[in-house]
Formats: structure tokens, sequence, C-alpha cells
């Protein structure tokens, strides 16, 4: 598969996969797609490593290739990949739980709030949409959820990328798959991007 670069246009590429195998092999099977179509080369020419952080790498000889990011859930395997700057990924099953609760002990009020607000057959999506939003601001922040990940405010999910409330200038975080699939997808990104390309593996 050949992803060639469009001059001027910053895409935003996830790739979805199952785990046959065991999550690593599948997580480097998806990296190594991802590097040697956004590179342009063969797969088996791609590295794929963790740097001194733990965060995921892909490589091809000495050129540093794409930035990657990676989410499971059960066993789908998301990696997301970016050219022209950083992205975070996370993806969740969507299922049943005690979303108001979990919301009031772990997120801040106004969003306790919207998650309350919405209808009760929805109040799950809707706190695993913010969960997955923080997790993927916090992989493209370097940070994860450490230091209040889980307190810092999301946009509430209405659109493809979204300012992020109080984040640096530039960073955004969306949900491409947001009511299907059974699963929620966020991506996060710094800076703008013209689009995001869903690939099934």
């Amino acid at each position: 598969m050949s992803l060639s670069a469009v001059p001027g246009r910053d895409t935003v590429y996830v790739f979805f996969g199952r785990s046959t195998g065991g999550r690593p092999a599948a997580a480097r099977r998806l990296l190594r797609r991802a590097g040697g179509a956004l590179l342009g080369r063969p797969e088996a020419e791609i590295g794929v490593g963790r740097d001194a952080a733990g965060r995921p790498f892909v490589r091809a000889g000495d050129a540093a290739g794409p930035a990657v990011s990676v989410s499971h859930a059960g066993d789908i395997v998301v990696v997301a990949a970016r050219r022209a700057g950083g992205v975070g990924v996370d993806v969740e099953t969507r299922r049943e739980l005690p979303a108001v609760a979990l919301a009031r002990r772990w997120y801040a009020p106004q969003e306790a709030d919207w998650v309350a607000e919405r209808p009760a057959e929805r109040r799950a999506e809707a706190f695993l949409a913010l969960w997955t939003a923080k997790e993927a601001v916090g992989k493209v922040l370097g940070r994860g959820l450490r230091d209040g990940g889980l307190a810092r405010r999301m946009p509430v999910p209405d659109g493809p990328l979204l300012p992020v409330p109080d984040g640096p200038d530039g960073l955004r975080v969306g949900h491409p798959l947001l009511g299907g699939d059974g699963l929620v997808l966020a991506v996060a990104v710094c800076g703008t991007v013209d689009g995001v390309e869903l690939i099934v593996d």
C-alpha cells in the first residue's frame, strides 16, 4: 500500500487490526505497515522500537519515520501515524459502566454534568469519549494521564478535531468513529491537520 504525500496536506492515518498471535506482535505489524506506507518503503525495511520514555517509533535505516501512537482494546489494535507532527490515539470498546459515578469521581464538574445529561443509554459512550480524548491528548503531550491528566478538560465530542480547552495552541482532539463499530476512538494532534483517514487491516 502506498500513502503518497499530498503537497501541503497533513493527514493522520489510523490503522486498525486484530491481535492474532498476541498484542505486541499485532502492534509491531501495524507499526511496520504504517511506517512503510508513510515512508514509501517495504515493510521489511521498517524498524520498530520504543524510546527511553516508552513511546513507540518507526524508522527506515537512519531515516526517522512518522510520529506514531498505539492503543489496544480487547483484541483490537490501533496505530495512528502522521508525517508532520505529534499524534496520540486511544480506543475503548463500548460497554456498560457506572458512567455518571465515574465521571463525578474523575472528571471536571462540567464534563461530569455533560455525561449525566446524556440519555441513559448514551452515558457510557459519553464517558468513554472523554476518557479516550484524555488518553490521546496525554499521549501527544508525552505525559499520559500523569500530572492531572484525567482532570484535563476536553471539548464535548462534536466534530472531527476540536481545540482542547486550556491546552497549548494547536492541541486538538476528535472522535472519527464515535458511535460506530462498537468502538470509541480518539485522535489527538498538535497543530491543524487536513483530515483523518481510517484504514482497516
